[in-house]
């Protein structure tokens, strides 16, 4: 049995055709025809390949190269082997991922896991419901009533989609995902088992413990969002959950009632984001960072993997440790324990 091939290129390249797409430089127009069709890493390229080496730190994988092409920065220009076309370039790994997008669209952007278009006879769509042509529901999801489904959007199978539910254009709701008391813009991308909109963690003291306190709101994710596998994002309590555009959220996080995320974030996978939490625009958490209830978190904001957040973080600051700190304090506080462990102060026999 051979091995399956899950992502073939949508077409091949010239050498050429990378540099204007790119915006970078042939160093040497001997290779303007050479043909890419793949990309690897730089450690592991092979023929027809296009790879990418940038910083000080990886100078040294330029000599030893097994490509068709490199793109890096212009001062390792000069370090190639022969026989492989160097396009320089400022950023090379933003031209990188731009080219692998190119080639393999399927892996940038999800389709549907079958091969049905339209409607599957195996889905559940409500009478009720609007489904613009164009759009793919796959076997064994569910559309309720009053939902609305954009043109070119997938909904993946035994996804469901809750009643009056607005889902835009050319995104895309994955296996098993739930999506209830939402409207999501066009293209989001909402990963397999992902939920969105159920109720937020909202407890009252009671006589007999605590009751619940009833969630009204909705979740509101805007264009060009992505939300990872198994990551929750609960309904607003009175107000609204929302995601600001273009924000990448990993797998395995938790956002709560009332969060109000900005524009172009990215929060790495086992984060937890308390009720009324308020993140600017660009801010970046770090795998595994907890932030406390009702925070706000300026713009450009970049907060260390692990890091607890007690306090309002001002726009620009780095943050990092348990409970968080600016990063500068923290570093100057870790120093300062090595030394004083280092000259053993404060053990018993010392």
């Amino acid at each position: 049995m051979t091995d399956p091939v899950f992502f073939v290129p949508s077409r091949r390249y010239t050498v050429t055709e990378v540099a204007n797409l790119t915006g970078s430089t042939l160093a040497n127009a001997a290779y303007a025809d050479a043909i890419i069709e793949t990309i690897a890493a730089a450690g592991d390229g092979s023929t027809n390949a296009l790879v990418f080496v940038e910083g000080k730190r990886n100078a040294e994988l330029m000599a030893a190269l097994t490509a068709t092409a490199v793109l890096c920065p212009p001062e390792f220009a000069d370090k190639a082997p022969a026989g492989v076309a160097v396009l320089v370039n400022p950023r090379p790994q933003q031209a990188f991922a731009m080219v692998g997008r190119l080639l393999f669209p399927a892996a940038a952007t999800p389709e549907p896991l079958t091969s049905e278009t339209g409607v599957s006879p195996q889905a559940f769509v409500d009478p009720a419901a609007k489904v613009e042509p164009g759009a793919v529901i796959e076997a064994g999801a569910v559309i309720g009533p009053g939902v609305g489904i954009g043109s070119g959007t997938v909904i993946a199978p035994n996804a469901v989609i809750g009643r009056h539910c607005q889902i835009g254009r050319d995104s895309y709701v994955g296996p098993g995902a739930s999506v209830q008391y939402a409207l999501i813009g066009n293209r989001v991308v909402v990963h397999g088992g992902a939920r969105i909109g159920q109720d937020g963690f909202g407890f009252v003291s009671g006589a007999k413990g605590p009751e619940r306190m009833p969630q009204i709101g909705r979740v509101v994710i805007q264009d060009d969002v992505e939300v990872g596998s198994n990551t929750t994002v609960d309904r607003g309590a009175m107000a609204d959950t929302v995601i600001g555009e273009g924000t990448k959220i990993d797998n395995l996080v938790q956002i709560a009632h009332n969060v109000r995320i900005g524009r172009g974030c990215i929060i790495a996978g086992h984060c937890g984001i308390s009720g009324s939490v308020t993140l600017g625009d660009y801010v970046m958490l770090g795998g595994r960072v907890g932030i406390a209830d009702h925070l706000t978190i300026g713009d450009r904001v970049q907060v260390a993997a692990s890091a607890g957040l007690m306090y309002d973080i001002p726009a620009g600051e780095r943050w990092a440790g348990m409970p968080a700190q600016p990063m500068r304090d923290f570093f100057r506080e870790l120093s300062a324990i090595r030394n004083f462990t280092k000259h053993g102060r404060g053990t018993k026999d010392g």
